[in-house]
């Protein structure tokens, strides 16, 4: 019974951590107004990575970080990279791969804001959510409330345990 609580709990988590990142895909695409105002959307010919690389980076590694403001190629990165992350935690497939991604983009965009949090003097949002994204993956949570359990028995997976 216990463990039951905790898959629907590990499950919600991971939806959660899923709609975090693919709504911050959608707000930047269309400019709906909450990070993203219409002027700046995607698809409107703004990037979504320039007002945040330009503006928003501090630390050891601001100038590098600046540097790629407005870089097609690195727009394209990110958005596929919120997209994708967004798709794999919500519907429970690719979870291992996904979370892989999330852990990445979330390390980068701490070394980007200067490795200082600025809330709390001890800890950032962006190590709590990669500590959330390691345990999603280590537990198998794509297998509750998701499409993971279906995943886990496709040939593919497994022939290919990589993209569990």
């Amino acid at each position: 019974m216990e463990q039951n609580k905790t898959q629907y709990v590990l499950g919600l988590l991971r939806l959660i951590m899923g709609w975090i990142f693919l709504w911050a895909f959608v707000d930047k695409v269309f400019g709906l107004g909450f990070a993203t105002k219409s002027e700046g959307a995607w698809l409107t010919g703004g990037s979504p990575t320039s007002g945040f690389l330009k503006f928003g980076v501090h630390g050891p590694f601001a100038s590098f970080y600046q540097s790629l403001a407005g870089v097609p190629l690195v727009d394209w990165l990110f958005m596929l990279g919120l997209l994708f992350i967004g798709v794999t935690f919500i519907s429970g497939i690719f979870m291992r791969l996904g979370g892989f991604t999330g852990i990445l983009m979330l390390f980068l965009m701490y070394t980007a804001i200067g490795i200082s949090p600025t809330n709390n003097p001890f800890i950032d949002d962006h190590i709590v959510y990669i500590l959330v994204m390691i345990i999603l993956v280590l537990t198998n949570s794509g297998q509750f409330l998701g499409l993971g359990k279906w995943w886990a028995n496709t040939s593919f997976v497994q022939k290919y345990k990589f993209s569990q």
